[in-house]
């Protein structure tokens, strides 16, 4: 099993009030399977490969989310970057049993992810493939420092979007066209990994799975396993992986990837006119080699939304998943739209998680 690339994003769970609830959810709209771990959580696989972990929250105050972890061999090392680049660390690195180290951080705009230095785990076995994870992006108030921030610790290389989705930057060359997509969203199950920003091989091989306080699923509480509790960040309100408000019901429409008051003032998935994609280090910077992105949340969002990131699955049918969320449901935040790599949508589960969907774009081929 090969080891992810440096600073490459490498696993996501989800902190939910109730874990069985949740394996419905997910079982039933991805086709999810469970192994139980030694915690309250449990490890997700689809066609037997680990892609995710839900976890069953230890403290009701904790906000119902998603978070991300990028990849690290030096989880010490990266916590002093952190802290010199001006963020603030939540959890110190700690071991997760022989799974590998975990910690947690924030930028310095509040968004809060977490790094894991692999032991015996490496991340998820499974990406950018349907029902899979296939990108992540932060969403801040804070572009500037955020920008710097990223690119000082993880040595991201940006690649600026207009709004047309066109390469803006001054940093590299895009490393793929970007095609239109069309209108609705229909069957996409022969895309190819190339499809998506970010799958070409340049942007690092995939593992197998960590997290939180013990490992991904986890958030560092020092129980030693992927999904155990949360520390207590209650003063933060939003200091979670993938936390995007303190509670994501409360503000009705303001929650990630709402499209209102307008879903291109904010630049959802590299759709929007002030959007800046991630390359790692080492590689030709562009839509070919991005693992990730940054958009800006505008004024025209309530002040009290605070800074997260979003994750985002693969599937093969962006309007049947939405639907699909909905009857069990779930509800979409964001209704099924195109951007230049495939059909996006932004849903939120049973419970109140927030995570988007991209059928991405087949090759030769638009969105019908």
């Amino acid at each position: 099993m090969a080891a992810f690339a440096r600073s490459a994003p490498c696993w996501v769970d989800v902190q939910l009030p109730d874990l069985e609830a949740g394996k419905r959810f997910y079982g039933e709209l991805f086709g999810w399977t469970f192994r139980p771990g030694e915690g309250p959580y449990a490890d997700a696989y689809s066609g037997g490969r680990l892609v995710a972990a839900l976890v069953a929250k230890q403290d009701g105050r904790m906000p119902t989310a998603w978070g991300i972890y990028f990849a690290t061999d030096d989880a010490a090392a990266s916590v002093a970057r952190i802290r010199e680049a001006g963020g603030t660390v939540i959890t110190d690195p700690v071991w997760a049993g022989r799974a590998g180290v975990v910690a947690q951080a924030a930028d310095p705009g509040g968004a809060v992810f977490g790094l894991w230095q692999a032991g015996e785990r490496e991340g998820f076995e499974k990406q950018n493939e349907p029902v899979s994870f296939c990108w992540t992006e932060v969403h801040t108030r804070q572009r500037d420092r955020v920008d710097a921030f990223y690119e000082e610790v993880f040595g991201f290389q940006g690649t600026d979007l207009g709004a047309s989705g066109a390469d803006a930057s001054d940093s590299g060359t895009s490393g793929a066209d970007a095609s239109d997509s069309g209108d609705s969203g229909s069957d996409a199950s022969d895309a190819s990994d190339s499809d998506v920003p970010g799958t070409s091989d340049a942007s690092g091989p995939s593992g197998a799975g960590d997290s939180g306080s013990a490992e991904p699923g986890a958030t560092g509480n020092g129980t030693a396993e992927p999904g155990s509790a949360e520390p207590d960040t209650t003063e933060r309100g939003s200091a979670e992986p993938g936390s995007a408000e303190p509670d994501a019901t409360e503000h009705g429409s303001a929650e990630p990837g709402s499209a209102e008051p307008d879903a291109t003032e904010h630049g959802s998935a590299a759709s929007g006119p002030d959007f800046r994609m991630w390359s790692p280090a080492g590689t030709e910077p562009g839509p070919a080699t991005a693992i990730g992105g940054r958009s800006v949340i505008t004024d025209a969002f309530p002040a009290e939304l605070p800074s997260y990131f979003l994750v985002c699955f693969a599937v093969e049918d962006c309007n049947s998943t939405a639907g699909h969320a909905v009857r069990l449901g779930g509800r979409i935040t964001e209704p099924p739209f195109d951007i230049p790599y495939g059909r996006m949508a932004v849903l939120q589960d049973d419970q109140g998680a927030v995570f988007a969907v991209l059928q991405p774009v087949v090759s030769g081929k638009r969105t019908e």
